[in-house]
């Protein structure tokens, strides 16, 4: 549905889609548009949180029940992997050796795959099962900033190839990712550097800043989490999207925007597969052991 309003003194058609619970792209863009509507500016950029910000609960997640449909996992794996997610978002936070420990073994499940079998499998499970999560709302903002003649990255501790192939399904300019260290074409088992959370993705954009010669104090952050919050303070412009407790308040205490694209219903129709991107990455790596197990016994 297309409607006509008023931007900047020009009349100008802004199309609205609606999504099976009645959620409009266009209303969550609207109050947005008339300020994005601007001479580009190449010290400008957007960040988005990937989980629950940009896609209905988390990508890994979504990837992990895509292995499972190919058989790299039993649904046995994939229940206790969700149990995994259920038992961190019980938690509400994550102490320090839970997070030293995720480092250690974050992506020991891809341990001698092909970078191109993760690439691959990355773009086929999108298209089957991450599509059609997208918030419609987030994607619209999103594409204001790149309409504004901004770049926009997306920035999550799912491992950056899937981070890609995400940025690239929604033409955005690229994607920050937990990074696996590769040799002659393979996974070693091992990062590079830590898993792109909480702080790390504050340091990561600090980083890309430089190189892209970007002004923070231009740029705008999305997230849903409180792990997010060094992310979205290093920035001119914070928006909290879906916003979990902790940052909800943080959000109303320091008057950043909110956007909540949930209704009670969806909220909980996909609490199970929510959680902090470390809890899933533990996750992921213990049904990959699983399966090592299962192989070593061939």
């Amino acid at each position: 549905m297309a409607r006509t309003r008023r931007v900047g003194g020009k009349s100008k058609k802004v199309t609205v889609s609606t999504d099976a619970y009645g959620h409009t792209a266009g209303w969550a863009a609207t109050d947005l548009e008339a300020a994005l509507a601007l001479p580009p500016d190449s010290e400008a950029a957007a960040f988005f949180d990937v989980d629950n910000t940009m896609m209905q609960g988390a990508s890994i997640y979504w990837f992990a029940r895509g292995l499972a449909a190919r058989k790299y996992l039993t649904t046995g794996d994939l229940a206790r992997f969700a149990w995994q997610q259920a038992r961190f978002r019980l938690l509400a936070r994550e102490h320090a050796g839970d997070m030293s420990r995720a480092k250690a073994t974050a992506l020991a499940f891809v341990e001698g795959w092909r970078v191109e079998d993760m690439e691959r499998l990355s773009e086929e499970i999108f298209d089957e099962l991450m599509s059609e999560r997208i918030w419609a709302g987030t994607r619209a903002l999103a594409q204001l900033h790149l309409d504004a003649g901004q770049r926009v990255w997306l920035v999550s501790a799912a491992p950056v190839e899937l981070g890609r192939v995400i940025a690239e399904r929604l033409g955005l300019t690229g994607a920050v990712g937990t990074v696996a260290e590769v040799e002659d074409g393979a996974y070693t088992g091992r990062l590079v550097g830590d898993l792109m959370h909480g702080p790390a993705k504050a340091d990561a954009i600090h980083q890309l800043a430089k190189v892209e010669g970007l002004d923070l104090a231009k740029c705008t952050a999305y997230s849903d989490s409180s792990n997010d919050i060094p992310m979205l303070s290093m920035v001119g412009s914070a928006v909290a999207v879906n916003p979990d407790s902790a940052l909800l308040a943080e959000a109303r205490e320091r008057g950043w925007e909110i956007r909540d694209f949930r209704t009670g219903r969806k909220a909980a129709k996909i609490a199970l597969p929510t959680t902090a991107a470390t809890a899933l990455l533990v996750g992921v790596v213990a049904a990959g052991m699983a399966i090592r197990r299962r192989r070593s016994r061939r």
